[in-house]
Order: C-alpha cells, then sequence, then structure tokens
C-alpha cells in the first residue's frame, strides 16, 4: 500500500500501530466511540507498512503535533517563526492550515453534525449578523448550501459579516445562545477564539455552486470589490489547476472519474487542458481527447458540476496532505 493512497484514517492507524498496545490503549481512553470503531477497522485490515512509509507518516504526525504545541504556546505568529525555520514556508503554511482547522472551537459543535435543511429552518428567521455568526461555526458544505437557499439581499450580507469577523468573546455567544436557547442546546462556556474571516469564507465559496458563486462574486465586486479580490486569492478554482504541481496533477487525476474529467474539460482554457494532458499517459490521453471529440451539447451545468466534483477531490486530497494547493446555472449548452 503505497504512502500517497492511505487516508487519514489509515494514517491514524499507522500511527497507533507503531506506538503499541500498551500506549494506544491509553489513547483509546481519549477517544469517541465511533472513533474507536473507526479506527479499530483501519487498525484490523492493515496487513504490511514498508518502514519508509512508517517513517514519513510518523514525521507526519510529529510534525502535526509540534504545530499544535507551539500554537498552544505562542499564537499563531510564533507557531509560524518557528514552523518556517524548521521545515520552510511551504510546509509550515500547510501544518498550520490543517491544525488551527481542528483546534476550531467547540462551540455550536452539534451544528455540524445536523442536517443543513434542519438548520435553515432554525436560522432563516434570524438576523444576517446571527446567521453569519452561527454559519461560521458550521461546516463549509453546510454554509454553501445554506446560503444558495438564502434570499439573494440577505444572501450577500451574510457573506460579507462571515468574511470581516474575526473575534468574537464569550458574551457575545452568550447573547445568541440565550435568544436561540429554545431551538439550540446549550452552549459551553469557551475563551476568545478565531472564527468566520476571509479564510473561512473562501472555504465556504468553494463547496459553493457555481451559479451562486457567480452570483455572489459579481455583486460583492459591485459593493467592495477588494474583500471580493480578498476572497478569491483565498479560493482554489478549476482554472488553478494551472498552478499545481506535476505530482499534485497526476495526484488527484487518478481519483477523478474519466467522465468527470471529459465534461470538465469540455468547458476548461486551453491552459488548463494542456497541464492536465501533459500529466496523462499517451494511452489515456488518446482515450479522453477521443471521448472528447465525440461528446457534444453539454449544459454549462453539467460541466461546472463536474469541475466542481473535481476540485473536490483536490481539496480533499490537500486536506490529506497529499498535495499541495501553491496559492495565498441556467442550462447554457457547449457544443
Amino acid at each position: 500500500m503505497a504512502k500517497n493512497q492511505l487516508s487519514g484514517q489509515q494514517k491514524a492507524a499507522a500511527v497507533i500501530i507503531s506506538i503499541g498496545a500498551e500506549n494506544a490503549s491509553k489513547i483509546y481512553k481519549y477517544l469517541k466511540e465511533d472513533e474507536v470503531e473507526q479506527l479499530t477497522y483501519e487498525i484490523a485490515r492493515m496487513s504490511h507498512m514498508s518502514t519508509e512509509q512508517q517513517e514519513a507518516i510518523l514525521e507526519n504526525f510529529y510534525q502535526i503535533c509540534l504545530t499544535q504545541k507551539v500554537i498552544t504556546e505562542g499564537g499563531i505568529e510564533y507557531a509560524r517563526n518557528v514552523l518556517e525555520k524548521a521545515y520552510g514556508a511551504q510546509t509550515a503554511a500547510s501544518l498550520l492550515d490543517r491544525v488551527t482547522k481542528s483546534l476550531r472551537t467547540k462551540a455550536f459543535e452539534f451544528i455540524r453534525k445536523t442536517d443543513y435543511k434542519n438548520l435553515m429552518t432554525m436560522i432563516q428567521n434570524e438576523h444576517p449578523q446571527t446567521i453569519a455568526l452561527i454559519l461560521s461555526y458550521a461546516r463549509a458544505d453546510q454554509a454553501a448550501m445554506i446560503i444558495a437557499e438564502l434570499p439573494k439581499e440577505i444572501r450577500l450580507e451574510v457573506v460579507e459579516r462571515i468574511a470581516n469577523m474575526d473575534r468574537t468573546s464569550p458574551e457575545i455567544i452568550h447573547i445568541v445562545e440565550s435568544n436561540l436557547e429554545n431551538k439550540f442546546s446549550s452552549l459551553m462556556s469557551l475563551d476568545f477564539m478565531e472564527f468566520g474571516g476571509v479564510n473561512y469564507i473562501a472555504d465556504i465559496m468553494n463547496n459553493m455552486d457555481r451559479s451562486n458563486e457567480k452570483y455572489i462574486f459579481d455583486e460583492l465586486s459591485r459593493k467592495d470589490a477588494e474583500l471580493c479580490d480578498e476572497i478569491k486569492k483565498r479560493m482554489f478554482v478549476f482554472e488553478d489547476i494551472t498552478c499545481l504541481d506535476d505530482m499534485s496533477i497526476q495526484r488527484f487525476l487518478r481519483e477523478v472519474d474519466s467522465k468527470d474529467l471529459v465534461f470538465a474539460l469540455k468547458g476548461a482554457n486551453k491552459e488548463v487542458a494542456d497541464v492536465i494532458f501533459k500529466n496523462m499517459s499517451n494511452r489515456t490521453m488518446e482515450t479522453i481527447k477521443s471521448d472528447l471529440e465525440y461528446t457534444h451539447n453539454v449544459r454549462l451545468r453539467d460541466v461546472e458540476e463536474a469541475q466542481q466534483r473535481i476540485v473536490g477531490v483536490i481539496r480533499r486530497l490537500e486536506s490529506e496532505g497529499e498535495l499541495i494547493i501553491s496559492k495565498g446555472g441556467k442550462d447554457e449548452v457547449i457544443a
């Protein structure tokens, strides 16, 4: 089993196996039942792993532990300085992104397990600022679906408010908790925590369907062009495939459905198509080009959905450490 084929859960299982049964049993005490079940399942399935694989996974685990430690002790900027000196700017940025996401506050944790339709029902009549606050604690995919269904005049306001958020206090959280006590469970107390902000709204927009993405950016560019540009800089969109290195492109191509690739390339610009074809074998390239030649009357919506699924694969692989992203709908027909 090659290292780049391991999922996050499989890597966690590899770490547990490496530290031995006694230490593993101590870790299990801190895990939830479903986490223990998933981890045990992966451990049971794992058969062989080379020494090189094991060392690489343990090194990555050590880096993540070190990152969390220096963030906790000295804050984000201190951690950035330490990690850049130890691993270089690119690796440091990747580690910080992964760890800060996992260190997000546990407030509204139950929201992230709620179906977005139920969450939508509960918050749709709230003030835009309250909606923005709650969605700052939701999963990005939940927030994207909810924002897409909000009335247009509220949709843009919520996006702006999330993007402009930075920190909040326990008092503010308590006010929101009191106002929603009939709808939500009680929330745990917390210290000042980072939430929302441009990075998070960029994550939401990455999960947004292309039609709503276009509407929001068109309107936001008129209202606040600087903020709009700042959000776009933090996003990864299909056209940004040209920013990936060859190994990263080859990595995600192994996981992309061939039909999605054909549909996506049908609406891709020449630069994107060239860099994708460059990283295929001659046989695969000939097959895809042949499929493209015989694929006609594709709806723009289908092209956009295929491109979005490919972006989803890239972003998942990036979150699993398998590749690095190096950058800080009408039924129209494409013949």
